[in-house]
Formats: structure tokens, sequence, C-alpha cells
């Protein structure tokens, strides 16, 4: 079973964000997967409540315990009333599903990445949640790069991305998109984190953890929202805030 973070791992950063609060529930879409087991973790040590959507009931329980029973909702992004049943628990939705280009025998890019992503988005607004946050993919502009042989992964992503900026860019809702270089493992706020507009960044990785500790901040800095971003991770330098980033970006 996941442990969740200390209560006091967040407490410097914190204390230093200019921030509003956040109230509401968040609806994790793909809370099973490797970056949506950070974003659990991530909202609990902000107190934040959350809904899990998850492809498996037995995998969310053994992840993160028999407490989380009623926070599930069992279902797939291809079926909108199981969406529907999910959003019925929501404020906000963080999305971190991504079609599992490796196994043949799961759905393609372009049913999840794609219209998953487009199904999800629709049904949210149409249930009022106001905030919407997505992981994508670094180079989701550049349909030749080499992980775009896989079932143009990177193009469907950035179609999903479309669909929500054109949905969430309304008066009195917001999105926030990251675009995060190549995933690997390790605890937040261990590195300097680099951020840019426009898939200027070429390569980089950076740790799953990072990436759910900025979508989970991005629910409550208003200079996160309606933002489009990649980051990468930099030097080795512990973090006690990340909102600079945030201003930079708008600056």
């Amino acid at each position: 079973m996941i442990e969740p973070l200390p209560h006091s791992f967040h407490e410097n950063s914190i204390q230093t964000l200019t921030m509003t609060s956040f109230k509401g529930t968040v609806l994790v879409a793909g809370a099973t997967g490797k970056t949506g087991v950070w974003i659990v973790k991530s909202l609990q040590s902000h107190h934040i409540d959350y809904h899990l959507f998850v492809r498996s009931g037995a995998k969310a329980l053994d992840l993160f315990g028999p407490e989380i029973i009623d926070k599930l909702t069992i279902g797939t992004l291809e079926h909108p009333e199981e969406i529907k049943a999910a959003l019925c628990y929501a404020d906000a939705v963080i999305c971190a599903v991504g079609g599992n280009v490796t196994d043949p025998a799961s759905p393609p890019p372009s049913a999840i990445d794609r219209d998953g992503v487009k199904r999800l988005a629709k049904i949210a607004k149409e249930h009022g949640i106001k905030h919407f946050i997505l992981i994508s993919s670094l180079a989701v502009t550049k349909p030749e790069h080499p992980l775009n042989k896989y079932g143009q992964v990177l193009s469907m992503k950035l179609e999903g991305e479309n669909e929500v900026r054109r949905l969430y860019s309304e008066q009195g809702y917001s999105y926030t998109i990251l675009r995060p270089g190549g995933l690997i493992e390790g605890t937040p706020l261990m590195h300097a984190l680099i951020f840019d507009t426009g898939d200027k960044i070429e390569t980089g990785v950076i740790r799953r953890s990072d990436v759910a500790e900025v979508a989970v901040i991005s629910l409550f800095i208003p200079d996160a929202h309606n933002l489009t971003f990649e980051l990468i991770q930099g030097k080795e330098f512990p973090q006690s805030s990340l909102i600079q980033l945030f201003m930079q970006l708008n600056s």
C-alpha cells in the first residue's frame, strides 16, 4: 500500500505561497497510474478532499487501502455514464490518464488521450466543473518526434489539450495543462524545476512526484490558471515553494 506523505511535508511551501483556498473535492482520473498515485498523495498532504475514477477498484484498494472505498468510482473514459457518475462528487478535475502504447490489447491513444480526454472535459463542463487540470506531454506539437510512431500518441494528446483549452477558456472557468518531460520516480521538491511555454524544451526528465505537486497546487494558485506549459527538472536543489515559477511564466 502507498504511504501518504507526512502532513508536515509541505508546511514551509504552503506558508510561502500566495494563493487562494480550495475547499472542494478533486476528481482524479487515472489515480492508480504511477503519476496518479503521487497526485493522491499530494492531495492528502494538502488536506484536499478527493474522489478517484479508476478502471480497477481492486488495484485502488491495494494501493491506497480500504479507507478509500467510499472515494471510488469504477469506469473508463470510454463510457459517458461512468464519467457522469464519477463527476457527481467533483468540484475540479485532475486528469492523469494515458493510453498504454506498449500493450496491443489496450485502447489506442486515439481512444484515451484524444477522445477520452475530450469526453471527460465536455461532461465536466456540462456538470459545472470550474477548473480542469490535464497532464499531457512534452513535444506534443512535434509530429515527427519518435514517440509519435506509437499510435500518434503526441498528436492525440494535443487534440485532447485543444479541447480542454476550448471548453475552459470561457469566463468563469479555467484550465491548467502540464507538459512534463520524461517521467521518473523519486520524492518531490528535491530539484529546481524549469518551466517554459511554446513547446521549446527539446528534452529532459522530471519526477512524477513533482508533476503531481505542480498539478495539485495549480488548483489554488491563480497564476497557474489558463496556462499551458512545459516542465522538466534542473539541478538538485531542495525547494520550499514553486510559486515563483508560475510568476515567471506570467511575467
